[in-house]
């Protein structure tokens, strides 16, 4: 298909929670869920809010990577935007596994479609 990017849109329950609320922590593994997908960082930025919660970013040079978490819910929301050659389901699948995940719901947003609107599915597993 030709197109200009994929934006996966995810949701995370059940995960660790004391991990939901470390910053250090939850950027490596960004970095390896962005790593995963063949994406190239090029810069971070996390955010501890007091009492908890966690929100961050990865820039990488085929768009983003960013999470937001709730410690006290074992929630954590997360998007990946992605361009060219790379695989946003790798990331998810390597966050999902980081976070302890119990469940997860994803949606993928199919960006710049030559023929109209965006279309939205949902993701297969990488084999």
């Amino acid at each position: 298909m030709d197109t200009l990017g994929r934006h996966l849109l995810s949701e995370y329950r059940g995960c660790a929670r004391d991990l939901l609320d470390d910053p250090a922590r939850l950027e490596d593994l960004l970095r390896r869920a962005a790593a995963a997908a063949g994406a190239n960082v090029l810069g971070a930025q996390l955010h501890r809010f007091r009492p908890q919660g966690v929100s961050g970013v990865l820039v990488i040079e085929e768009s983003h990577v960013s999470i937001h978490t709730w410690p006290e819910a074992g929630y954590a929301a997360a998007d990946f935007y992605t361009c060219g050659d790379c695989d946003p389901v790798r990331a998810h699948e390597v966050l999902a596994a980081g976070l302890g995940a119990t469940s997860a719901e994803v949606l993928v947003v199919t960006r710049g479609l030559p023929t109209g609107p965006m279309r939205v599915t949902r993701p297969t597993p990488s084999a």
